[in-house]
């Protein structure tokens, strides 16, 4: 049995090497898909997903140089940038383009609306306008949701469950998108239920948020939720040092947040959202329309808990937690 570091390992090597070979062939009987990614090349976890990608696609039967070229556009985190990489991708009039997020797959579409597009991760596909409804896409875009909302009261009960001195807690939210709104309405639900009281806090200029969490800190028993968006990605080195700085419990949606140092993440398993998005990529390659396959939510999930975190903040992990734990880091 291959152990997650190797797979992992294996995967991005995969991903890292894939354009390069890609670009030598230039056979007229290949078919051409296009990648567009928010990150740069060297984003070791984008480099996984897309060599979970890649994998799925060979076990399906697209094997590079073969009967598939990749054209893959890393874009980094700029909308000026993402937006002048979607245009030049979509002008090469690829046969399909995997696309990450609302960030990338927004200016695709604003792009061309005739090349299909498939999405491993969409926080709010129909919110976003990138679909009309999940079980009829109608348009050329389609995919897999970040996940359900009424996942974000996991979260917190995860938080309580770490940390259950917890009575306070600031939810960091990305306010531009709809669905950081939705988010905290669904944590605020099961806010009584766990006798916690939750405050919003919209992540836009970094000194607003060091504000925000500073004067959160000052009374005890404090912790917090980071909830998805772009704006958590831009941020997410002052966001940790700000959980290390006031010693501050926070549970993330993203496994990259507790290997950077976050003491708990809980959200998707990407590998498998990348992985599934080959199948629907499969499925255009061979006939099928976008606008046809339904928008997806995950069925897979993965919960990260870093004990090295614990141990600075002076917690005590329960060994139910640790148990139930697909990975730890210590």
């Amino acid at each position: 049995m291959i152990r997650r570091r190797d797979f992992i390992t294996l995967l991005g090597g995969a991903a890292a090497a894939w354009p390069v070979a890609a670009r030598g062939q230039q056979g007229a009987h290949l078919r051409r898909i296009g990648v567009l990614l928010p990150a740069t090349a060297d984003n070791k976890e984008f480099q996984v997903w897309v060599g979970a990608f890649l994998q799925g696609l060979a076990q399906s039967g697209w094997i590079m140089g073969r009967n598939v070229r990749i054209d893959t556009h890393w874009a980094g985190a700029n909308a000026v940038d993402i937006g002048k990489h979607a245009a030049e991708l979509a002008a090469l009039g690829p046969d399909v383009i995997l696309a990450h997020g609302t960030s990338t797959v927004r200016p695709l579409l604003m792009a061309t609306r005739t090349v299909p597009i498939v999405f491993p991760i969409a926080a709010d596909p129909v919110g976003a306008g990138l679909v009309e409804s999940l079980a009829r896409p109608s348009g050329n875009a389609t995919g897999f949701m970040t996940f359900e909302y009424s996942l974000s009261g996991k979260w917190l009960e995860l938080l309580k469950q770490i940390a259950p001195g917890t009575t306070r807690v600031a939810v960091l939210r990305d306010a531009s998108q709809g669905g950081g709104t939705a988010l905290f309405a669904a944590i605020q639900a099961v806010a009584p239920s766990l006798q916690v009281e939750v405050i919003p806090v919209n992540m836009r200029a970094a000194d607003e948020i060091e504000r925000a969490i500073a004067g959160f800190a000052r009374l005890p028993n404090g912790g917090l939720v980071v909830t998805a968006g772009a704006a958590s990605v831009v941020h997410r080195d002052l966001i940790l040092a700000l959980e290390a700085r006031y010693k501050l419990p926070a549970v993330y949606y993203e496994r990259f947040f507790a290997v950077a140092g976050g003491l708990m993440s809980y959200g998707p398993d990407r590998i498998d959202q990348y992985r599934r998005a080959a199948g629907y990529v499969d499925r255009i390659l061979k006939g099928e329309k976008p606008a046809d396959l339904p928008v997806q939510a995950p069925t897979k999930y993965e919960t990260v808990i870093n004990l090295k975190t614990a141990k600075a903040l002076g917690l005590e992990v329960p060994t139910t937690l640790l148990a139930r734990a697909d990975e730890v880091i210590e």
